[in-house]
């Protein structure tokens, strides 16, 4: 498969037929260099994403340039499932192409409303089926791992109420969200031209009747969509867009991401145009929370130096957190960045011991090298914050182990340090108890009692018991740290493009001394830095 003559809208004579020009879906590449990968190439409407009102996250706007999938994709669908179009048409989702728009949903104040959405990748799989029947005559087959908007929240097919399968599943007492299928609410969604922006009101009788296991498998399909959902067969449907669960697991560039990574082939092109229209109030903006944009495709791809050249050009301050090594490779082009613009550099760091890091985390860079990247910037005259998250109980929060990270951290010549306790949200926590259970059974009751049920977050005791003994180990080791919980929305994060940054035009980068530990662990103010 070819790599190289990847030109918007030219004809390109030796592609596949049928691929000549990129003009949507440019195509799907697969390459022994990568293998178990698939990149879903496409042509990006959009660069610049506002992160939503109710978000905790300290700043407005993100770019991702790549977009992939959870360890096991498993949001699958059965090909004849009927998807609603933009134009409101219901087709099978066997039929849904990548770059279709589609309607999906979103939280809009105190209603989830209908609006437009594309399809950003589709690929097969084969899973056991299960039929979910409604009040209203509905019927939707899925594997058990789907999941469907509820009055409750969202919930899978199927589940367990303890054990390593626990999580919310549909039971009868359940109401699916939508209008469903042979209903007069769907007529009046094949017609109306006004379902764009209309709030999600179930009307139909969607209460949930029966879920079968139908006892074999089947050919299924997923899709990733830019709102996560989708309509399917009437009622909202989750879709495999997972970025959210991976940043609290520290996954982004391992395993996880090695089946199914969506490439914004034009994405530095459109963000320039973004940049320059008069409403731009050159807003800090954000790379690597939802994304890891240093992740592997990148040393093929290289969509990032285009990206730090759109930022610098428009006087648009940024940030950027990742696990990638390749941050090195750009270290010059940010650090020419830097005298125009106030550029934040973070390395992602949660896992200190190798043979844990092996496991919890394939595919990403050791943390050796990562702190050989955090060198590297420093030494380019960046003042590096290091994310020690997340912090596993019982397994990366001994005195020990935080000492043994921290010693490692300073010594790597990073100036602060960011920590907090491992969230599990839903999907992250699914994969992660069922990692538990194959590698440290003995654990799993204990994180039971941590994160029961639905909950996202360890006790507040818990946290308050790490910082406690985190904060102790920053002293000693001469590093600004804070935890997560102690900058919410609004203030400034370490390491992070703040809402309440500005972009000034900061002075010559600073070349830092022969030895790390010779550098100060916070510059004077009247210094110009590079952050």
């Amino acid at each position: 498969m070819r790599w190289q003559g990847q030109k918007l809208g030219v004809d390109d004579t030796a592609a596949l037929p049928g691929m000549e020009r990129m003009d949507g879906l440019v195509r799907s590449v697969t390459t022994p260099e990568f293998a178990g990968m698939t990149f879903h190439e496409v042509v990006a409407k959009t660069a610049l994403n506002r992160v939503p009102g109710a978000s905790a996250m300290p700043f407005d706007w993100t770019v991702n340039p790549y977009r992939g999938c959870s360890h096991s994709c498993a949001y699958c669908l059965s090909p004849d499932t009927l998807i609603l179009t933009a134009d409101r048409l219901h087709v099978p989702l066997a039929d849904v192409k990548v770059g279709d728009e589609i309607i999906g949903t979103e939280q809009r104040g105190a209603h989830r409303r209908f609006v437009r959405t594309e399809v950003l990748a589709k690929w097969p799989t084969r899973k056991r089926a299960f039929r979910v029947t409604l009040a209203d005559g509905t019927e939707i087959v899925a594997s058990a791992d789907h999941r469907f908007l509820t009055e409750r929240g969202w919930k899978f097919v199927r589940g367990a109420m303890q054990g390593p399968d626990q999580r919310p599943y549909l039971t009868a007492l359940n109401r699916l969200q939508g209008f469903g299928l042979g209903s007069s609410d769907l007529d009046a969604a094949r017609t109306s031209p006004g379902i764009v922006g209309a709030a999600v009101k179930t009307s139909s009788d969607l209460r949930v009747v029966a879920v079968e296991d139908l006892g074999y498998e089947i050919d299924m399909v997923d899709i990733t969509t830019g709102t996560g959902d989708f309509i399917a067969n009437g009622v909202v449907s989750h879709n495999c867009f997972a970025r959210k669960t991976h940043e609290y697991l520290d996954l982004d560039s391992g395993a996880d991401f090695d089946s199914q990574i969506v490439v914004k082939v034009n994405v530095a092109d459109v963000l320039r145009g973004e940049l320059r229209r008069g409403s731009w109030a050159r807003e800090p903006v954000m790379l690597g929370t939802n994304t890891d944009p240093y992740q592997r495709a990148e040393g093929r791809y290289r969509l990032m130096p285009d990206i730090i050249g759109a930022l610098t050009e428009n006087r648009t301050p940024f940030s950027i957190l990742t696990k990638g090594t390749l941050l090195r490779r750009d270290l010059p082009l940010l650090a020419d960045a830097a005298k125009e613009v106030r550029v934040t550099l973070a390395m992602s760091i949660a896992v200190f011991d190798d043979t844990l890091q092996r496991s919890l985390e394939p595919g990403t860079p050791t943390a050796e090298a990562r702190l050989d990247t955090v060198r590297a910037a420093t030494d380019a005259g960046f003042r590096v914050t290091v994310f020690l998250m997340p912090i596993l109980p019982h397994l990366t929060d001994s005195v020990a182990a935080l000492d043994h990270a921290l010693g490692r951290i300073r010594a790597a010549g990073a100036a602060r340090v960011v920590y907090g306790a491992l969230h599990l949200r839903p999907g992250a926590k699914e994969w992660f108890l069922q990692w538990l259970e194959r590698e440290h059974p003995e654990l799993v009751s204990s994180y039971r009692g941590l994160y029961p049920g639905v909950s996202v977050q360890a006790p507040q005791a818990y946290r308050r018991w790490l910082g406690k003994r985190v904060q102790p180990l920053l002293r000693m080791h001469r590093l600004d740290g804070w935890d997560e919980d102690d900058h919410p929305r609004g203030r400034p994060q370490p390491g992070l493009a703040s809402r309440t940054a500005t972009a000034p035009r900061l002075g010559p980068v600073r070349t830092t001394g022969s030895t790390a530990s010779a550098r100060p662990s916070v510059a004077p103010a009247s210094e110009p830095t590079l952050f």
